[in-house]
């Protein structure tokens, strides 16, 4: 049965109409992920010797490199289902067609869980616990509590992938946790309270009891019994497909009649950042990108400020801007069927990335607190993306074709994820012109020059705005029927 279900998928993937592109994005998407591999398992097989030289050095205090491990295990974890939350598709099965098929209710169930255990996000943590746990035996420690660590390890990691199921649509529970957690990093770092001090016995107590690996393992299965029940009763037209019903909020946006014929399209992109979960948690996430930057500072990596600053004031415009037009997708059709000018529409989408891009600067001016050089790379990144990677979003908006349906609830069936692997995909090549103006002025004159050239660089995408939104309008145009029929695809 299982072969029924993959051969399907693997109809779908090739008569897509986004054929090729979703075959450059997989090809692309495996190379880092083979990368990322290579990592993690270079990183479980010499974490050992790092930590036991800054032992030795008496950079970190412990007892040996296991310890230290087991301290920093509840950020690991953290982290891991926070980069689930963010990018982890959910188990998703479109039920119409599959309801002239001979599948049972639990085969589909079985299948769409099973799709998730295998996740990319279920190996990576291997390439880590395997190494490390091998290099563990090699320098003596017990077996037994050595194998009894590295299962429950496991369980751990599966009982997340469950879990991230059921917080997929909780924002009010999934974000206030992180923000304790990042204070609680915050409060470790600068030793006013140290959570690890009562985190690593939990993680310890693994290896000391070989028979405590059940408990993980344990709650793994429970979590997945759970989250089978709850998709069976999820799985009826009545239920998983019922659209729900809201009573409608008349809201005041008059201010933006200032913009003449385009506020109308942008007053229906601020209701749908308002009301939809999808484009609200994409707007959400612009904004952390402000956060970004902070990386980069306590690695001490000046080098990296352009890179930092770009994220900082533009990440509402890589996320929101990089699925234009597919915010539109569900009625993108009606849309063309009217007397629409394409330059109206696009410099609605244009002028809200705008707005929200100058607001991230004004937010992330705090960085000059860690020097002025920060303040000089945030202002010339804020005019480079206003200026030019605006329309370089738009542009790329031209060859995406992926809709998103915008009725679709907040069902465990339903795809719901704001933030994806591919929206961070289509920002590289928006990064990669910045940096080497930046650097080609910095290495040759000085980082004063660099600043002024990637600012300039701005104000002449400003200049020629026009003649870039004819051109990026008869890109449009061509691609029309192309993308009608991309968005038309229940996929």
């Amino acid at each position: 049965m299982i072969k029924q279900f993959i051969n399907l998928e693997w109809k779908s993937f090739f008569r897509s109409a986004a054929f090729k592109q979703n075959l450059a994005f997989k090809i692309f998407i495996g190379f880092f992920a083979i990368l990322f591999l290579i990592e993690f398992a270079a990183l479980g097989g010499f974490s050992y010797l790092i930590l036991e030289e800054f032992i030795e050095e008496g950079k970190i205090v412990a007892d040996n490199p296991f310890q230290i491990v087991n301290r920093f295990l509840i950020y690991w974890f953290v982290a891991d289902l926070f980069f689930r939350y963010l990018i982890q598709k959910m188990p998703v099965a479109n039920i119409k067609p599959l309801l002239y098929l001979p599948f049972t209710k639990s085969e589909i169930v079985k299948y769409s869980i099973g799709k998730t255990i295998v996740s990319f996000f279920n190996i990576l943590p291997a390439f880590f616990f395997v190494p490390f746990s091998i290099v563990l035996l090699f320098n003596g420690y017990d077996a037994a509590g050595v194998i009894s660590w590295h299962v429950a390890m496991l369980g751990i990691t599966l009982s997340l992938n469950f879990l991230n199921i059921f917080l997929n649509n909780l924002d009010k529970v999934f974000y206030p946790v992180v923000v304790v957690v990042v204070v609680l990093g915050f409060a470790q770092y600068h030793e006013y309270f140290d959570i690890t001090i009562y985190t690593a016995p939990v993680f310890e107590f693994f290896y000391e009891n070989i028979w405590s690996f059940i408990i993980p393992i344990g709650l793994a299965v429970f979590l997945y019994q759970v989250a089978f029940k709850y998709f069976i009763k999820q799985l009826y037209l009545d239920v998983g497909l019922s659209k729900k019903v809201e009573e409608a909020k008349v809201e005041d946006l008059s201010f933006l009649d200032r913009f003449g014929k385009i506020s109308t399209y942008l007053k229906n992109d601020i209701k749908l950042i308002k009301r939809n979960k999808r484009a609200r948690t994409t707007f959400i996430i612009g904004f952390l990108f402000m956060f970004y930057g902070l990386y980069f500072v306590m690695l001490d990596q000046e080098g990296m400020m352009i890179f930092a600053a770009l994220f900082c004031t533009g990440g509402f415009l890589f996320s929101f801007g990089g699925l234009v037009p597919s915010w539109d997708s569900s009625y993108y059709k009606l849309m063309m069927a009217q007397n629409i000018p394409y330059r109206e529409f696009l410099l609605s989408k244009w002028w809200l990335m705008v707005m929200v891009t100058a607001a991230s600067t004004i937010l992330s001016l705090w960085y000059v607190y860690f020097g002025v050089e920060w303040l000089y790379a945030i202002l010339a990144g804020a005019v480079y993306n206003i200026g030019l990677n605006s329309s370089v979003v738009l542009l790329g908006g031209a060859f995406v074709k992926t809709p998103i349906d915008l009725m679709s609830n907040k069902k465990a069936f339903g795809d719901s994820k704001a933030f994806n692997a591919k929206t961070l995909l289509l920002t590289i090549p928006k990064l990669i012109l910045p940096v080497i103006i930046y650097y080609a002025f910095a290495w040759t004159i000085s980082d004063a020059a660099g600043f002024i050239a990637l600012a300039l660089t701005g104000v002449l995408g400003l200049l020629f705005r026009n003649l870039i939104f004819k051109w990026i309008e008869n890109i449009y145009k061509n691609e029309k029927y192309d993308t009608i029929a991309a968005y038309a695809q229940k996929d």
